[in-house]
């Protein structure tokens, strides 16, 4: 592949980004949640997260509570993390550890690890209730690669799998199901902007010479991105075979290990894979990670993700993961203050939106995948209250761009 790959150069597709209004409207906001996040795919965590039955993960998104578990079966399941009694979170914490079943901390319901109900609480007061019908209510779930998503309402994706099967050959040498937890736990933290400056930043390695010296020294020039295509994304960069001046990336390029399993392509160089709407994987030679973000207000994200090492790590592989995390550490901070000020930008009276590059075709190709569901981004901001009514309406009418 090319170096800096992108679609072909052109001056007739349209370079204009999202209108300043989409950043901070409330109304939007809100269908994004519902359509979106709650609609769309979201990872919950790693099956090596739940390694042992009874291991579960918990996480919450947009108002909605996923539970994880590993049943005595060895099968790994999903559920609303909510009590049929009253509602209660089962479990109250992100991650842990239940015996034999899961207790509710409200009234004591017991729930076996299949999510049937085992028994309520003074049972005697209550109308007899059937195991399956009363148990915990399941979610839509789909493993890829050894990743647990779950969909808590019917969206326009199809299944998971199906999504991202065009990488399926491409990650085969990874081995990515058989990936362990490094031990760190699944780390989250707020960012303060709008959930879409965050993509705006990360869907494209236009800025990496600029503003991320230890990229630019690891892989400069190397960096080639794709645009979205049917709900997902890709990047590779092939690290730079010069010598790097930054200590933590010259010493990573030294110390990594030769991964026999991997081929010369990927050898040395990560990997990155894009997920519609707001979710990315960094695949390395030593590592492999994954995050996303989910919006609370206009103003504040949540981000979250997670760090795996390969099960055959030895003390140099190992030494290799702490600096790409290392590296991977700086870049998260520098991309922070650049998505906040992208997120300062579309209040600004000043501004009267973007002009995208050649080298900014992911960030198009996701502007678009956005516009093709909420076609009002195209029109000036509706008046209040008829957001959702206009965008249905250029739905039905075919979207017309305007």
């Amino acid at each position: 592949m090319p170096k800096h790959a992108t679609a072909p150069r052109s001056d007739h597709w349209d370079r204009s980004g999202l209108p300043a209004w989409s950043y901070f409207s409330d109304e939007l906001l809100e269908a994004e949640k519902e359509l979106l996040f709650r609609s769309h795919w979201q990872l919950i965590c790693h099956i090596g997260d739940v390694a042992r039955p009874g291991d579960y993960v918990a996480a919450d998104f947009t108002g909605e509570r996923a539970l994880v578990v590993r049943g005595k079966d060895g099968t790994v399941r999903a559920f609303h993390n909510l009590c049929r009694h009253r509602g209660s979170r089962v479990v109250g914490d992100n991650r842990g550890h239940c015996r034999s079943a899961i207790i509710c901390p409200f009234h004591g319901w017991v729930y076996n690890l299949d999510g049937t109900l085992r028994g309520a609480s003074q049972p005697d007061s209550l109308p007899d209730l059937d195991s399956q019908e009363w148990g915990l209510k399941p979610l839509e779930m789909d493993i890829w690669q050894g990743f647990v998503f779950v969909r808590f309402k019917p969206g326009p994706q199809p299944p998971l799998s199906q999504v991202m099967a065009r990488f399926d050959a491409e990650l085969a040498q990874y081995d990515l199901p058989s990936i362990l937890p490094d031990g760190s736990g699944l780390w989250q933290e707020e960012i303060r902007a709008n959930w879409k400056c965050v993509r705006d930043v990360d869907n494209e390695g236009y800025h990496v010479p600029m503003a991320h010296p230890g990229l630019d020294d690891l892989f400069g020039p190397n960096y080639a991105d794709e645009p979205f295509r049917d709900g997902a994304s890709r990047s590779l960069a092939g690290f730079r075979e010069d010598r790097s001046t930054l200590w933590s990336v010259r010493n990573y390029k030294k110390i990594l290990p030769h991964q026999s399993h991997l081929d010369d392509q990927h050898r040395r160089a990560w990997l990155y894979i894009g997920m519609f709407p707001n979710t990315a994987f960094g695949i390395y030679p030593d590592s492999v990670i994954f995050y996303h973000e989910f919006p609370e207000a206009c103003g504040k994200t949540i981000q979250r993700g997670a760090i795996y090492r390969y099960p055959n790590e030895d003390r140099r592989l190992r030494a290799a993961r702490y600096l790409s995390k290392r590296i991977d550490r700086i870049t998260a901070k520098e991309d922070e203050q650049l998505i906040e000020w992208s997120w300062e930008a579309a209040q600004s009276s000043g501004y009267d939106g973007v002009i995208l590059s050649d080298l900014e075709i992911g960030v198009r190709s996701y502007h678009d995948a956005l516009r093709t569901l909420f076609p009002v981004l195209d029109h000036d901001e509706p008046e209040p209250g008829r957001l959702a009514e206009m965008n249905a309406l250029l739905l039905r009418a075919g979207a017309p761009r305007g």
